[in-house]
């Protein structure tokens, strides 16, 4: 008889390779003992009342059909009375995953494992395309009954005849019926989301081996969920439903479909075997506030389930084209069966049957398999380890149990409010990998440590600029002068001195100046625009300028006063710095455009230092290069660092940070050991050729690429990242690279610090899942420089903390990884949307450079029409290769990136816009014109006719479709096709043009064109 549509989609995944064992329905029977005869003589009893059992699923004209298999399914028996009870299971487990040859059949396997003293294990296998889930309450309550009378000596018969054939296959739904269902589910499926999963890069809906973690629900907690369910006016299944719902809402999904089986049995078919379920997607409820309760929730998400009922009929691939043959309709799915009923009883023996024995494949990420019985629930959460972990997949179920019993105790509490971790994974991410204390000099200023090292090694280089060279002595008394010339001027402790200076030795010995005078000292870098400059000293309310040149007109006429070094002459008296003040004044570019200033304290610059000296075995001997600008706050390190532990300070003139060549020079001529730069500053240096042997490289300021990192980490000694913003002091979290990485991360919070992944509610989000990273400890700043609004929206109550603590909100995402470092996964607001899809754009540009012929890469989104954004591509070739092609980098991209997060425009550059900071500049990224339509085939004009090929698939197609006037190019999912269509255009094409096309052409080619290019290679 004919397939159902079911069973044609079933047939068309098990020949494309793509089901694995997915479609093993295992059925495993334990009796304390058996009599083998009557038992086969009841399994023969059983496969003649169902025929399906002995058939076989074969494409015959183009149509599928079930037809008898050259053998019929009988009981096969195995001793295994010498197993122990591992090779027992071993041999189950084996069997069930042995392949069916839909081809040949039988689709079902009955086999009898003889254990010792006359127990015994029944395996039943049947293939999904014979088979569900209440095909197995039929099958058992048949064979029981079967088994009763064969044991009584009787011929085994089962009531009732079976169904005519027109009974088992649905009748093809009704075009209006059709049209309804595509215009519910189209628009929904179209603004899906995948989800977001702990540590999960990717959502897969392929099938896999896989691995389940099971949980139990007993009787009590059974009882408090049908009173909850009742309480809020759904079933158990739609509020076990919709917390799963919940859950990946929780995890940062906003789209998220959950797919179900629904059944499709008529009161025909209600004694019948087969695969009477039809797979459909209830999408996560829209438009409840973050506050709504669970109960609101769940009744939201019980119309979803509720509104798809009348399409149950449908199959989702006629409702919804272009939908790739899958094992798994959506990456999540829930399975829910009642077991409510008395359990059948085998005459003469115990028996107790698993109904929920796993075959062990994954079909698709994350499956939810829910039994209801008399006494509890059992749930299997069956996953795919090779995108999950196990330890993650643990977490995950400990998750949704978590919150499921939130939900029992309270429908009430808001969806957003319910708890997602236990008491382990919360002390884990609160306390356990923040246990970061560690002594440090906190009553003394960078200053002291500096005059203890003066004290320890006078006569030691302190600092070599040009061809200038200040022992620690020379230092310390050039910065006592200089601090004696600031008093004289007025300034005193509090006070802010602004610093335009260019970079010499005075620059290290102004910034000990200005402490040695009790005040702060604000960067101005004589590069920056002059009206930038402007307005920094007249926001920050600085008493002084200390310059070494003649500012701009505008800059010197902010400054209350200007001092020039050339006149700077002593007389002050000597005053004690205090280690509760601010160090230094820092102003960070702000999302309104304006600039704000950042008050750093001096504990927060010891704990920095101290903890890196530490982190790095920085010291005596050590020679740092400092070459960032001192407007940079990441400059402190490597100008402060050496200089409190004895090293020496090398800094590099103005202009070499873009000079390759010269910076290499200037790195082997001094002997420099550590270098600090951003991403973009290491390209430079790199670009100038092999850097010295040796060196400890630390790389912050933006993501560090893991090309780079590779490369970089293969050309130093050691190979450090770096995190942290300004309102934390420099750098929060440190990360060694390992020799040859797979993956880059920021590391650990350094000594002192805490770091919190949080969620909009502030509190934590479980390990691997995305949240705003939230930095505490003695690094963090007093805050913003007369911004007191800006303060306490950013510098907020740490409530791990004790009385007073306070957490600076990064505005970055970041992820605990397993093994307790932090992931960064961009800015808050870089993370874009297209189509409905969430985008990390730092997630694009890490696999463009992972092609040879990108060197640098960036991503933007553009809007020239309003509504309509799209994904534009930046790239800096390699040296020495030419840019490839678009074509060839959506290819590459493809790869590892779903469609949508592919750029539909690319630009090549020269170099990427820089900030003054040495940081991309994403906002300076030029629109990329639309690109020019390739050129057609020159050996066929415009008006040529099709070739014979392409004709015929023409015409085949049309038919099959039942649509006229056909192009070449249009595709075939956009113009309705489905499985079905694909088995019909397959088959007459081989009968038509003698060419059998394997069915993923369809697929990676969907128009007649690319079929008929695809049949002449054939030819």
């Amino acid at each position: 008889m004919p397939a159902s549509p079911a069973q044609q989609g079933i047939w068309l995944t098990e020949r494309l390779g793509l089901a694995r064992e997915a479609f093993h329905m295992p059925v495993r029977i334990s009796f304390d003992r058996i009599d083998a005869e009557a038992l086969s003589r009841a399994v023969d009893a059983v496969t003649r009342r169902h025929r399906t059992l002995s058939a076989r699923l074969v494409e015959r004209g183009g149509q599928v059909v079930l037809e008898p298999a050259d053998r019929e399914a009988r009981l096969e028996l195995v001793d295994a009375s010498a197993d122990a009870i591992g090779g027992l299971e071993k041999r189950l487990a084996e069997e069930t995953a042995r392949p069916f040859d839909l081809e040949t059949g039988p689709l079902a396997r009955f086999t009898l494992y003889h254990g010792p003293g006359g127990a015994a294990e029944l395996l039943v296998v049947a293939h999904h395309a014979v088979f569900d889930g209440n095909s197995k309450d039929i099958l058992v309550a048949d064979l029981a009954t079967a088994y009763g009378e064969a044991l009584s000596g009787a011929t085994p018969t089962l009531p009732g005849p079976p169904a005519p054939a027109p009974a088992l296959i649905p009748a093809p739904a009704a075009p209006d019926l059709v049209r309804r269902a595509a215009d519910r589910y189209g628009p929904r499926w179209a603004a899906a989301t995948e989800p977001v999963l702990p540590g999960a890069p990717r959502a897969t809906t392929a099938a896999g081996p896989g691995e389940a973690v099971g949980h139990r629900l007993d009787a009590a907690g059974r009882a408090a969920l049908d009173a909850a369910a009742r309480e809020t006016g759904v079933t158990v299944f739609e509020f076990v439903l919709a917390a799963l719902h919940a859950l990946l809402r929780r995890y940062g999904g906003e789209a998220v479909p959950v797919s179900v089986p629904l059944s499709t049995r008529t009161p025909e078919q209600a004694g019948e075997l087969g695969p009477f379920v039809n797979e459909l997607p209830v999408h996560a409820p829209t438009g409840l506030p973050a506050e709504a309760p669970f109960a609101d929730h769940a009744r939201a998400v019980r119309a979803e389930l509720r509104g798809g009922y009348p399409f149950r009929t449908v199959p989702f691939g006629t409702a919804v084209g272009g939908l790739t043959p899958r094992i798994g309709l959506a990456p999540v799915s829930l399975g829910y069966r009642r077991r409510t009923d008395r359990e059948p009883r085998f005459a003469g023996t115990d028996a107790r049957t698993d109904w929920a024995v796993y075959n062990r494949t994954a079909r698709n990420t994350l499956h939810l398999q829910a039994v209801e019985t008399t006494d509890g629930i059992d749930f299997s959460l069956q996953y795919d380890p090779s995108v999950l972990a196990p330890e993650t997949a643990q977490r995950i179920a400990g998750h949704y149990t978590t919150l499921l019993a939130a939900a029992v105790a309270d429908p009430d509490t808001a969806v957003d409010a319910l708890p997602l971790l236990d008491a382990a994974e919360h002390h884990l991410v609160t306390e356990a990998w923040n246990d970061t204390a560690r002594a440090y000099p906190a009553d003394r200023t960078a200053l002291d440590l500096v005059r203890a090292q003066a004290a320890a090694t006078p006569e030691a280089v302190a600092v070599t600029a040009g061809g200038t060279h200040l022992t620690y002595r020379r230092l310390i008394a050039r910065a006592d002068d200089l601090a004696q010339a600031l008093t004289a001027a007025g300034i005193r402790p509090g006070d802010l001195v602004g610093l335009h200076l260019d970079r010499t030795a005075d620059l290290p010995a102004a910034l000990l100046a200005v402490h040695a005078a009790g005040a702060a000292y604000l960067p101005l870098d004589p590069g920056y625009p002059a009206e930038r400059l402007a307005f920094v000293l007249a926001d920050s309310g600085a008493a002084l300028l200390l310059t070494d040149g003649e500012p701009a007109p505008e800059v010197a006429a902010a400054a209350p006063a200007v001092l020039r070094l050339a006149d700077a002459r002593g007389g002050g008296e000597a005053v004690r710095t205090e280690p509760g003040n601010v160090a230094y004044v820092l102003y960070t570019s702000g999302s309104t455009g304006r600039p704000k200033g950042v008050a750093v304290g001096h504990r927060a610059l010891v704990n920095l230092l101290t903890s890196f000296a530490d982190r790095l075995g920085s010291g005596a001997g050590d020679v740092w290069l400092g070459l960032t600008s001192l407007s940079f706050d990441i400059s402190g390190l490597e100008l402060w660092l050496p200089l409190v532990t004895g090293g020496r300070l090398v800094v590099a003139a103005g202009g070499l940070a873009v000079d390759g060549a010269g910076l290499r020079a200037l790195v082997a001529g001094e002997g420099v050991t550590h270098v600090q730069a951003t991403p973009s500053g290491w390209r430079v240096l790199l670009a100038g050729g092999p850097v010295p042997g040796g060196v400890t490289a630390l790389v912050g300021g933006e993501a560090l690429p893991l090309p780079l990192a590779r490369e970089l980490r293969a050309a130093v000694g050691r190979l450090f990242n770096v995190y942290g913003p300004t309102e934390t002091t420099v750098w929060s979290t440190c990360a060694e690279v390992a020799a040859e990485p797979e993956s880059v991360g920021i590391g650990r919070p350094i000594a002192n610090t805490r770091a919190y992944v949080l969620d909009g509610r502030r509190r934590p989000v479980p390990v691997g899942v995305a949240g705003e990273l939230y930095l505490g400890g003695d690094g963090v700043a007093e805050g913003y420089l007369g911004r007191p609004e800006l303060t306490a929206e950013r510098f907020v109550t740490d409530p791990f903390g004790g009385p007073g603590d306070r957490l600076y909100r990064t505005g970055d995402l970041a992820a605990w990884t397993a093994g307790g470092e932090l992931a960064f996964l961009g800015r808050i607001d870089d993370q874009v949307k297209i189509r409905g899809h969430r985008i990390e754009l730092g997630e694009i540009e890490a696999a463009l450079l992972e092609h040879p012929a990108v060197a640098e890469a960036a991503t933007a989104v553009h809007e020239e029409n309003p509504g309509e954004p799209f994904l534009a591509g930046y790239l800096v070739p390699a040296p020495g290769t030419a840019a490839p092609a678009p074509a060839e980098l959506r290819e590459h991209l493809l790869r590892t990136l779903p469609g949508y997060m592919i750029p539909q425009r690319f630009l090549t550059l020269e170099r990427l816009p820089l900030t003054p900071n040495g940081k991309l500049d994403r906002r300076a990224l030029p629109v990329p014109p639309r690109e020019t339509p390739a050129a057609t085939d020159p050996g066929q004009a415009p008006g040529d006719a099709l070739d014979e090929v392409t004709a015929t698939v023409l015409r085949i197609w049309s038919e099959v479709l039942d649509l006229p006037d056909l192009g070449p190019d249009e595709d075939l999912f956009d113009l309705g096709g489905h499985s079905l269509t694909i088995i019909q255009i397959s088959a007459r094409i081989r009968a038509a043009l003698g060419v059998e096309l394997a069915f993923d052409v369809f697929f990676d080619v969907p128009t007649p064109a690319g079929i008929a290019a695809a049949v002449r290679e054939h030819l």
